[in-house]
């Protein structure tokens, strides 16, 4: 897991270097000025300001945590999305490589998993101010996830689930948060992503080579009976 930490710490230092090169311009223009916006809106109409932001909870932390979290879950899948819409694009129609599917958790706010090779990835809210991303597996033989395996035999699991915290800050803005260290949708998205593919690409091929294994051996069984295919 520390590795989509490392990534984010890499991306940091380049960013600081884009500021340094002359990037300043750039970065204030990417910047979200959408609360200032709304404030000058509510200058014009401030009763109606004062009724929505009553009806909004005010500074409820309660509600602020429940809403990033519909955020981060929205965020994180219409990266996944992206990625899986350029990852198909490859496949020629799944005639070189399984597709990967995303789906939406019924009866939830923004719970999604992704799907390939009868393995999943799902992105939950389980408990308040928790996402939990867990993979499990229909299969006979495991994968590995960082060194991990994931599922038993015939059955399963969901032993490798991993929790982003959320963490409400002193003015109130919520952040979320792996082995205390802040993640974004992208970083988080990018890793987990990266390990589905390689963990189901890894089982297809763990099947191809049983296969030729088996091949092997009967190959080897009829030349010793003196036979050749």
């Amino acid at each position: 897991m520390a590795n989509f930490l490392d990534q984010s710490r890499e991306g940091s230092f380049g960013s600081a270097a884009s500021l340094n090169a002359g990037g300043f311009g750039a970065a204030m223009a990417a910047a979200d000025f959408s609360w200032i916006h709304g404030l000058a809106k509510g200058e014009q109409n401030p009763e109606a300001d004062r009724l929505l932001q009553a009806a909004a909870g005010g500074l409820d932390p309660q509600q602020r945590i429940e809403e990033a979290t519909v955020d981060f879950l929205t965020r994180l899948r219409e990266q996944f999305t992206e990625y899986c819409k350029i990852f198909n694009g490859y496949s020629e129609a799944g005639a070189r490589f399984q597709e990967i599917k995303v789906y939406s958790v019924a009866q939830t706010a923004a719970d999604f998993m992704i799907y390939r090779n009868q393995v999943k990835l799902v992105a939950s809210n389980v408990a308040h101010g928790v996402i939990q991303i867990s993979f499990s597996q229909h299969q006979r033989t495991g994968v590995a996830v960082e060194g991990q395996s994931v599922g038993a035999t015939g059955q399963s699991t969901s032993s490798t689930a991993h929790e982003i915290l959320a963490q409400v800050g002193p003015f109130g803005d919520v952040s979320w948060v792996y082995q205390g260290e802040k993640v974004q949708p992208a970083q988080v998205a990018r890793f987990y992503f990266t390990e589905f593919v390689r963990a189901t690409r890894d089982q297809k091929k763990s099947r191809s080579m049983s296969q030729q294994l088996l091949l092997e051996q009967i190959k080897t069984l009829l030349q010793e009976q003196g036979l050749n295919l």
